[in-house]
């Protein structure tokens, strides 16, 4: 059952996620994949999965976190709405490969994106995800064309 308010027990896990974003090479993996990194077709993506590629680590590193984390709300274990007040990255992670996420299963693990792909029952105000994507749309749209603001309406965030 969803917790109706936010404890103790759900500030403490929010800022331990925090300290393990503050970690040097999660840091940078971050940086590389999620600032650095904007794919404009899946032939982009794919050479990450390759273990000899640079980029390797630090996507497999970006994107076992944010399953990891946003895990935690899935299953109740920590209260969505403060949660995501301050850990809305993974879902531009997230939107960012939206239109490959098919391949990304299909080419590197079936279970990516399980977790941080934000059913509407993690979120308790659905506008939330479009205000956090409308936060990088400026380099996000050019990207993924003109439909930007349909590709990314709460319901498409399923």
């Amino acid at each position: 059952m969803a917790k109706e308010k936010p404890d103790h027990h759900d500030a403490d896990l929010v800022l331990r996620v925090y300290e393990m974003r503050r970690e040097a090479v999660l840091r940078e993996s971050r940086a590389s994949v999620i600032n650095r990194f904007w794919p404009t077709s899946y032939d982009d993506v794919q050479p990450y999965f390759k273990a000899e590629h640079p980029m390797n680590a630090p996507w497999r590193q970006v994107s076992t976190y944010w399953e990891m984390v946003y895990g935690m709300v899935k299953h109740d274990i920590v209260h969505a709405g403060y949660f995501l007040e301050s850990n809305a990255e993974g879902l531009v992670f997230y939107a960012k490969m939206l239109p490959w996420v098919a391949e990304i299963r299909r080419d590197s693990n079936p279970a990516s994106f399980r977790n941080t792909r934000a059913p509407p029952s993690m979120i308790p105000n659905p506008a939330m995800p479009t205000r956090v994507i409308a936060v990088r749309k400026a380099p996000i749209a050019p990207v993924l064309g003109s439909d930007f603001s349909l590709k990314f309406a709460p319901q498409r965030l399923q």
